[in-house]
C-alpha cells in the first residue's frame, strides 16, 4: 500500500523522550538532559534480530534470551516539550537537529518492511497523511531513504561500543540485570534508565569534566522545571542524582589541576 506523509510543524511529536545516536548525544550535551536507556525485546519479536545486532542479548528463563537496545536518550517527561522547540512549533536547531528528528516518522530500529504503522499519527498529532502529501512509502520500501540509512549507519557504527558498555554494566551491576529481567517479563518489553555518566569510561576521547560542564546547567534547569510536580518526581530525582555526579566530576578535575 502506498503511504503519504508530510510534517505540518505542529510540534506535537517534540515532547518527552528523544532517542539519540551517540554522536548526537555528545554534540547536544549542552541542550538535552541525557540518560542511557536499556530496552528489552523478547525472543520471537519481529525486531529481535535487528535489536540484538544493534545492542546486546541477555539470558532469560530456560534457553531463552532477550535482546537489549542500548540508547542514549534525551530524558524528558512525556508531557514536557523538547528544549529545542520554539513557541510556534518550529525547531530552533533545524539545520543541526539530531538524526532521529530528521528520520521521523520512520525508525531505523525497525526493519524497513515494518514501517507502515509509524505513518499513522498519534492522537493529537496534525501530520498530513492525505493523498496530497508526498509519497514516502511504497511497496514496503522508503521512497527517500537517505536520512533512514544515515541514522542506521550511526547505530551500526556505535553498536560495538554500546554493546561492550552494556555487557560490562549488566555483569557488574546486579540491580541493572534484575531490572532487565523484570522488564523482559512485560509483553511489550520494558526499559531500565541509567545515568549517562556510566558510559563515559567507555568513551576515551570524551573529557568527563568537559562533558559535565555542558550537562550540569541543563540538568539544573530541568530539575528546577520538575520540582514540586508529583507526576514528574521520578525525573526530578534522576536530575538531582546526575547533578551530584556531574559536580563530582568537576571537583575531581579541579583537584587534579
Amino acid at each position: 500500500m502506498d503511504r503519504h506523509f508530510q510534517c505540518t510543524a505542529c510540534g506535537k511529536c517534540c515532547n518527552g523522550w528523544l532517542p539519540l545516536s551517540l554522536d548526537d548525544a555528545l554534540a547536544h550535551a549542552g541542550r538535552f538532559p541525557l540518560a542511557m536507556v536499556l530496552t528489552t525485546i523478547r525472543q520471537g519479536s519481529r525486531s529481535f534480530d535487528l535489536t540484538a545486532g544493534l545492542g546486546t542479548t541477555v539470558p532469560f528463563g530456560k534457553r531463552k534470551r532477550v535482546a537489549v537496545l542500548v540508547t542514549p536518550m534525551s530524558y524528558i517527561p512525556p508531557t514536557l516539550a523538547c528544549p529545542a522547540l520554539k513557541d510556534d512549533g518550529l525547531c530552533k536547531i533545524h539545520a543541526g537537529k539530531p538524526s532521529r528528528c530528521k528520520t521521523m516518522p520512520f525508525s531505523p530500529v525497525r526493519d524497513e518492511r515494518e514501517q507502515a504503522s509509524l505513518l499513522l499519527p498519534k492522537p493529537g498529532w496534525e501530520c498530513d497523511t492525505s493523498d496530497d502529501a508526498p509519497l514516502v512509502y511504497q511497496g514496503k520500501e522508503l521512497v527517500d531513504r537517505r536520512d533512514f540509512d544515515h541514522e542506521r549507519r550511526q547505530l551500526e557504527d556505535q553498536a560495538a561500543t554500546l554493546r561492550a558498555y552494556a555487557d560490562n554494566l549488566i555483569a557488574g551491576a546486579p540491580n541493572v540485570a534484575a531490572g532487565l529481567q523484570s522488564a523482559a517479563k512485560k509483553s511489550r518489553g520494558g526499559n531500565v534508565v541509567i545515568n549517562f555518566t556510566t558510559l563515559l569510561p567507555h568513551l576515551p576521547k570524551v573529557d568527563p569534566a568537559d562533558f559535565a560542564r555542558q550537562q550540569l546547567p541543563v540538568l539544573m534547569s530541568f530539575a528546577e522545571r520538575t520540582q514540586g510536580a508529583a507526576e514528574w518526581s521520578g525525573y526530578h530525582q534522576f536530575y538531582l542524582e546526575n547533578i551530584n555526579g556531574m559536580e563530582r566530576f568537576l571537583k575531581r578535575d579541579s583537584q587534579a589541576k
